[in-house]
């Protein structure tokens, strides 16, 4: 699906879920859009609806890599080819992570591929927040996903498919778009 969104021409638009087992929390919604670049490198832009005051949003630091982005309000981007997959954490902070994978939760070390997210622009209660990240070799399916941490530390997790009963984002079967 192609739209158009600010006069920026987006390749895919589609709308995050929370997992069944999230607290309920302030955000609404998630929408998330995602275009190819060029050869080499996507875009990615999360807009979230809700009373955004109650979420954590990690403070502004140098951009870079850094672990751990999960643990608190983080956008994620899972790339999957035939015999490996990615992980993309994006933080508003504008730190970033990206780890490849030999299978299903193993094999996992940082990957060469390198992200750009940018700072967000918050409202009260509307949100943006874009990355561009390279692409790795042999991609052909996409999993998009977000962790939300709230002011008084509930998390949720939003993503496009749940298919187990706890939040998996690395499950196989959370990769259901096939890549623009």
């Amino acid at each position: 699906m192609t739209s158009v969104k600010g006069g920026v021409s987006v390749g895919m638009r589609v709308i995050l879920q929370p997992h069944p087992a999230s607290p309920p929390g302030p955000v609404e919604q998630i929408v998330a859009y995602f275009e190819r670049v060029n050869r080499f490198r996507f875009w990615v832009r999360f807009e979230l609806q809700g009373a955004l005051s109650q979420v954590v949003w990690p403070t502004a630091a140098f951009g870079g890599r850094a672990d751990d982005l999960w643990r608190t309000t983080c956008f994620e981007a899972f790339l999957k080819g035939d015999d490996a997959y990615w992980e993309f954490n994006f933080s508003p902070s504008q730190q970033w992570a990206s780890y490849s994978f030999d299978a299903y939760r193993s094999g996992q070390r940082q990957a060469a591929e390198v992200a750009s997210p940018v700072r967000p622009d918050l409202e009260d209660t509307y949100a943006e927040f874009e990355a561009t990240f390279e692409q790795p070799p042999g991609v052909t399916r996409l999993g998009l996903s977000a962790v939300i941490q709230t002011i008084d530390g509930a998390i949720s997790y939003w993503a496009l498919a749940h298919p187990s009963d706890k939040p998996d984002f690395h499950h196989p079967e959370s990769f259901v778009l096939d890549l623009p």
